[in-house]
């Protein structure tokens, strides 16, 4: 399940009012502003709606931004994106960006439509943050951003071409990279081959926490990160959210030592007890924090033809 953000960058979300006047808002600094129009056909424009906003706040201390509803369903994000570019030299305090506030209940995971987001980071080096929801047409042009601490892309389906712009970026302060990869049949082409420089080290030298999640091959992937160089230097891993089961979580028991994680995040996965129990005591005794909730049955359980054995990702649709 995907809510909307409440918190970001260490703010309070905010959602500036479409229709009323600007008497009694926050300090443009101390709160994550939500812009999100209520209805589609007010009769007022994104537009206007927009430079009231950056007018109002004003722009110069806006520190975070969320664009939720229904911007990308009027417009697409394309312009939305393109309307941050354009803002970029008034938005000289933006420290984090989150683009696709939005649930299921007004959209689709699979049905947000992005575009090319690299371009925000040229328009804003300052900018510490930067979350992405949605996949479709979502591009990631190789970059180079000096201030980018942490880059999120919560997706149903992550293309393998986004995968590898980030990995040709060249971002030396990223800390903290979330890849959720979804299913095959929502656009994921991502390979392990194409996550292969990641887990050897070579890029983001002050990495610290990796999320690769909510994938179908998400044992194959636990696979490789038992032996992935990268882990050594990480205070915290996810493989959260996808299609784990007993002979992923058996890998990563074998493989290298993960005692010095400060946390491990397993939520969402189809361990069995024998198997949560010897995870737990390998790794919760010596200080790793584990998290094994979300259990989940096997669907379809009975299905020899079906290739994942009944398991199923968080986020798909």
């Amino acid at each position: 399940m995907i809510n909307h953000v409440q918190h970001f960058h260490g703010l309070p979300a905010f959602t500036f009012p479409q229709f009323t006047h600007s008497a009694g808002l926050p300090a443009a600094d101390t709160v994550a502003w939500r812009l999100e129009m209520e209805t589609r056909y007010s009769g007022q424009g994104s537009g206007v709606y927009w430079e009231r906003f950056l007018a109002t706040a004003p722009a110069e201390d806006v520190r975070a931004l969320i664009i939720g509803f229904p911007w990308y369903c009027e417009y697409g994000v394309g312009v939305m994106t393109e309307e941050i570019v354009e803002a970029g030299p008034r938005l000289v305090n933006l420290e984090a960006l989150f683009l696709g506030d939005i649930i299921s209940e007004q959209s689709e995971l699979s049905w947000m439509e992005q575009s090319d987001v690299a371009p925000v980071l040229e328009a804003c080096p300052q900018l510490r943050e930067l979350s992405v929801r949605g996949s479709d047409g979502l591009e990631f042009t190789p970059v180079r951003h000096e201030s980018l601490r942490t880059l999120r892309f919560e997706c149903g389906g992550l293309p393998a071409e986004v995968v590898r712009g980030v990995l040709a970026s060249d971002l030396p302060a990223l800390e903290h990279l979330e890849l959720w990869l979804g299913d095959e049949y929502y656009g994921c082409d991502t390979t392990l081959e194409d996550l292969r420089p990641l887990l050897e080290g070579t890029r983001f030298p002050t990495l610290r926490h990796l999320g690769i999640q909510n994938s179908y091959f998400q044992d194959e992937i636990a696979a490789a990160v038992a032996h992935a160089p990268v882990v050594a230097r990480l205070e915290s891993l996810s493989l959260s959210l996808g299609a784990l089961g007993d002979a992923g979580a058996e890998a990563l028991l074998n493989g290298q030592p993960l005692t010095h994680l400060r946390s491990l995040d397993l939520h969402h996965h189809f361990l069995s007890d024998a198997m949560m129990l010897r995870v737990w005591e390998a790794l919760e005794p010596v200080g790793v924090r584990v998290d094994l909730s979300e259990r989940e049955e096997v669907d379809d359980e009975d299905d020899e033809d079906d290739e994942d054995g009944g398991r199923y990702i968080a986020v798909a649709e």
